[in-house]
């Protein structure tokens, strides 16, 4: 007899993370794997944000702390919103929480209940739905697809809200897609959020820094001021200052929702560790100037991969605004056969080939809810990338 809640039961391991781990053992029995499932930048914590974080320990800052997040966190948070965002957030609308997966799910958790809905645009980060699923609530899938640019447009979110709609999830630039919002794209958007009130905006700006071509960023409640007070403004430290590890996430929102996972998080993880977050203030109030040459490595990777994949035939690659994944169509390569005689029925085959045949690691789209596609993350040298990308062009070369 099953010991396990039905609420556990709903949920399923994190795919990408499955992806990365199956590499990992792929390597350690000696094989030659090129693990790109992982969205996790390449370059390292930069030097003044490891220096904040010794110091701290060696200033005795490792006992607890405030539940949600330090004064001297929350106040560079703070800062950081206004300067960048134009938005003013008190400290008791600012929380802090262990990386951004968490940050949404004790948003979630303490506000959604059997019977809500919550729209999430499709191709979607992995945890969304799950998460959704989670607390009971149903996730509202939107297809958003290929000829699309993968963009969520005005009509299809307004046919998608309905009397039981909670919350839309929005994520620009997005994973897995690199899809970014201009801020006419938002405003359009926005004027639809404004005609249903009940529903709350979940702004999940975490890849806001890593954006590319002359874009420029805007958040929802920056591009609409009338959504202020029902959107939870959610970042994090782990992309654009290569912190993954640490795992800082933070959000600026109303004060009562604030307060209500304050309250969850009191009973779950406690505060996010103290280090990390003295390493945090360092990397939000620092010299942000070597945000610009990452990104310029990171636009010569995706210029050579969307070329490489385009290059290779059925499939189609689009050309992202952000973020440092490509997500090719491979709609061409369906129905195609192996050389040891097995069909491509789906994008999940094609992952498995890929993997078994010349060992690249990539996430299947069915994971993100948008087939038949892949995720590569670019966030691997130019030398790593060549090389996956050959591999591809030579297993797609093999089909039948």
């Amino acid at each position: 007899m099953s010991q396990l809640s039905a609420a556990i039961q709903r949920i399923q391991p994190s795919p990408t993370i499955a992806v990365t781990n199956k590499a990992a053992v792929l390597k350690a029995e000696g094989r030659d794997i090129i693990g790109l499932g992982a969205g996790e930048p390449d370059f390292d914590t930069p030097d003044f944000v490891k220096d904040a974080a010794i110091a701290a320990i060696r200033e005795g800052q490792t006992k607890y702390t405030a539940v949600d997040g330090t004064p001297a966190l929350k106040k560079a948070i703070q800062a950081k919103f206004k300067r960048d965002n134009e938005l003013d957030y008190g400290l008791d609308q600012i929380t802090v929480n262990v990386g951004g997966k968490q940050t949404i799910f004790n948003a979630l958790l303490a506000t959604l209940d059997a019977g809500d809905e919550v729209v999430i645009p499709a191709p979607y980060w992995v945890s969304y739905p799950d998460i959704v699923a989670f607390t009971g609530a149903t996730p509202v899938i939107v297809e958003c697809t290929f000829e699309q640019g993968f963009k969520l447009s005005p009509e299809a979110l307004d046919a998608a809200i309905t009397p039981k709609t909670k919350w839309l999830i929005f994520n620009s630039p997005s994973n897995p897609t690199g899809a970014a919002y201009s801020r006419l794209e938002l405003k359009a958007l926005t004027d639809v959020l404004m005609k249903h009130p009940q529903v709350m905006v979940l702004a999940d700006d975490m890849y806001e820094h890593i954006v590319y071509d002359g874009f420029e960023f805007t958040t929802m409640a920056q591009v609409e001021p009338g959504l202020y007070d029902r959107t939870l403004t959610v970042n994090g430290a782990s992309k654009a200052y290569a912190m993954t590890g640490w795992r800082i996430g933070y959000a600026g929102g109303p004060a009562w929702l604030i307060k209500a996972m304050a309250k969850l998080q009191s009973q779950s993880t406690s505060n996010p560790c103290s280090i990390s977050m003295a390493a945090t203030v360092a990397a939000l109030n620092g010299d942000q100037s070597f945000l610009q040459s990452r990104n310029e490595a990171f636009v010569k990777r995706r210029d050579l991969v969307v070329s490489m994949l385009n290059q290779t035939p059925g499939l189609r690659c689009p050309r992202p605004q952000g973020a440092f994944y490509v997500y090719p169509d491979c709609a061409g390569l369906i129905g195609k056969t192996t050389p040891s005689g097995v069909v491509l029925v789906d994008d999940e085959a094609v992952a498995a080939y890929l993997l078994d045949s010349e060992g690249v690691a990539v996430v299947h789209g069915a994971a993100f809810g948008g087939s038949p596609a892949f995720r590569i993350s670019y966030a691997t040298s130019d030398d790593v990338l060549e090389d996956a990308c050959r591999r591809i062009q030579r297993a797609v070369g093999n089909l039948t």
